[in-house]
C-alpha cells in the first residue's frame, strides 16, 4: 500500500461501515452513520495538525496548555455527498473555514464536470481537508485538488469512507503529495464505474433520493 494511504481499521469504524453497506439500511440510519464515520475518520486525519502552547488559568493555577495553532484549517466538501462529512467534522473544529466544490459525473463519459466552486480566499495558508464519501475513479478528487492548488493550497488531505484501488492510484499519480484517509479499499470498479462491493450511491442514500 502506498505510504500516503492510511487505511483506518478500527473495529468501531468497520462495524459501522458494514451497516452502511447493507442495502436494507434506511436513510436516517445511513445519514447518522455517515456523520459518525466522518468524525472518526476526521479525528484520525487530524492527528498531525499543529498545536501551540497558550497560557490558561485552571481553577487551581495558571498553566501552559496545547491549543490548535492559528485556527488555520479548511474543510472542502465535494458536493453534494461531501456536505454530510464536512458538517460532521466541523463539530470538532468549528473555527475551520468551509469551501464547496460542486462536481457531477457524466453518466455517458464517466468524466467529472465542475459546476460550482467557492473556496476561502486564504486557502493558501490553511491545512486543507477535502472530503467525499466515495473515491471511485478519482476524477472528482483530482479536479478538486487541481482547483485548490491553482488557488495556492499545498497542504492537502483527502478523506473518504470507501475507496477503489483505481481511484487511489489515479489520485496519487496526479497528486503524490496528498495524504489519503479511508475506512475501506474495496475490490474494484464495475463497468459503470461504481465501487464494488461498495455501498451504492452515497449521495442518494444520505439524502433519500434516487
Amino acid at each position: 500500500m502506498h505510504k500516503n494511504v492510511h487505511l483506518i481499521t478500527h473495529p468501531l469504524i468497520q462495524h459501522k461501515l458494514t451497516i452502511m453497506r447493507d442495502k436494507d439500511t434506511g436513510t436516517k440510519t445511513f445519514r447518522g452513520l455517515t456523520h459518525e464515520l466522518s468524525q472518526l475518520l476526521g479525528y484520525e486525519a487530524m492527528r498531525d495538525i499543529k498545536t501551540e502552547l497558550i497560557e490558561i488559568e485552571t481553577p487551581i493555577t495558571k498553566t501552559m496548555a496545547p491549543a490548535i495553532s492559528g485556527k488555520k484549517l479548511a474543510l472542502i466538501p465535494i458536493l453534494r455527498a461531501g456536505i454530510a462529512m464536512a458538517d460532521a467534522i466541523a463539530d470538532f473544529v468549528p473555527n475551520a473555514k468551509i469551501g464547496h466544490i460542486g462536481i457531477y459525473r457524466d453518466h455517458d463519459t464517466h468524466l467529472p464536470v465542475e459546476y460550482f466552486a467557492k473556496i476561502p480566499a486564504d486557502i493558501d495558508s490553511r491545512q486543507v481537508f477535502v472530503v467525499d464519501p466515495m473515491l471511485a475513479t478519482g476524477g472528482s478528487a483530482i479536479m478538486t485538488i487541481d482547483n485548490l492548488k491553482k488557488k495556492g493550497a499545498s497542504n492537502i488531505t483527502f478523506v473518504c469512507i470507501v475507496s477503489a484501488p483505481e481511484g487511489i492510484e489515479a489520485l496519487l499519480s496526479a497528486h503524490p503529495d496528498v495524504e489519503v484517509y479511508t475506512a475501506a479499499i474495496d475490490e474494484k470498479l464495475t463497468e459503470n464505474k461504481y465501487i464494488t462491493p461498495g455501498l451504492g450511491d452515497a449521495g442518494d442514500r444520505i439524502f433519500g433520493t434516487k
